[in-house]
């Protein structure tokens, strides 16, 4: 199997390092639109590069991997479906909600297969917190936590693109809040604060933010992301129910330490990143991603998943900015 890859950034030449430890993958090509880039992540893994997009998409590739830069994903996905080629992309799949719709649309009228990066639907913890609340043995859920914490902020260039607090980092929670409950998100109510560097405020932004949502089952959802998390990177989920719990990210790896003088828990060490805290769960969702290419499994996650996802932060973006209770119904996209 013949895997294009576009984008060698950050997460671009760790995908491009994961293709090409997988069996099924024999070759990968890398393009970017910063050619030097592009040469030297594939010189130093011994891939191939194309010169540009209309070459990389006639090289006859099996499938596509989309991990460039936010505003490169939307026209690159285009490509892909309007050229049959099956593709993988990561959030999100575009910069706007009426971007996103249209490209739900053009998948739609499509056969040809697309995958969204929502990594966690592949972590193992994730999955048992899922298999516990469809097998009933929490009973009713009744509260959720969720959090996605950093432990350092990204570079200030990237903030004024990134789409705001709730739509680069808790998507990734609304997805997954999704996938594990199998409810839909109904109201949502959110907030934020910036107590760190100016830039965040600058860009419109927020450096915490927090929501409480409620599903369509009055499940209650506590949601909160920051960028400053110096104990380091925190990725959780509870799921409480009337029979039980249960908890996502609970190791020795937790980002705590306890107030509890006689407690030795957690050990560490601490993830530092979520590619650290996801490293399993990324090479899962890229070998899924090549099953999805070969025809032999459905996509696991769709375009209409990452719409839903969406508009969820889209909702929590509009009651910050507006102090109030949002309604799903207001956002675009049902």
């Amino acid at each position: 199997m013949r895997i294009g890859l576009a984008g060698t950034g950050r997460i671009g030449a760790f995908h491009a390092s994961t293709l090409k430890s997988l069996d099924a993958v024999d070759e990968v090509i890398l393009v970017d639109v910063d050619g030097q880039a592009a040469r030297r992540v594939a010189g130093e893994l011994g891939l191939a590069c194309a010169a540009d997009i209309d070459e990389l998409l006639g090289a006859g590739i099996d499938g596509l991997v989309i991990a460039t830069a936010t505003p490169g994903h939307a026209p690159l996905l285009r490509h892909g479906i309007e050229g049959g080629i099956p593709t993988f992309c990561e959030k999100p799949v575009a910069a706007s909600l009426e971007e996103t719709l249209d490209l739900a649309r053009l998948v739609a009228d499509s056969d040809t297969p697309v995958h969204v990066g929502f990594q966690r639907r592949f972590d193992d913890g994730y999955r048992n917190a899922k298999a516990a609340v469809a097998s009933g043995e929490l009973g009713f859920v009744h509260t959720i936590r969720a959090a996605t914490h950093d432990q350092a902020p990204p570079h200030a260039a990237y903030i004024p693109t990134s789409g705001g607090i709730f739509r680069d980092c808790n998507v990734h929670d609304f997805d997954a809040i999704r996938f594990v409950t199998g409810r839909e998100v109904a109201t949502v109510y959110a907030t934020g604060a910036n107590k760190g560097a100016p830039f965040f405020r600058d860009a419109g932004d927020v450096d915490s933010g927090a929501a409480i949502l409620t599903l369509d089952d009055e499940t209650l959802v506590l949601v909160s992301s920051t960028r400053y998390n110096g104990g380091g990177h925190d990725v959780r989920m509870e799921v409480h129910g009337e029979l039980g719990a249960i908890a996502v990210g609970l190791d020795d790896s937790l980002a705590f330490r306890s107030a509890e003088g006689h407690v030795e828990f957690p050990r560490g060490p601490v993830k530092r990143s979520f590619m650290e805290r996801f490293l399993p769960a990324y090479r899962a969702e890229l070998a899924a991603f090549c099953e999805v290419a070969a025809g032999r499994l459905p996509t696991p996650c769709t375009v209409d998943d990452a719409l839903q996802a969406f508009r969820v932060a889209e909702a929590c973006e509009l009651s910050r900015s507006e102090r109030r209770p949002v309604d799903l119904s207001e956002i675009k996209g049902a």
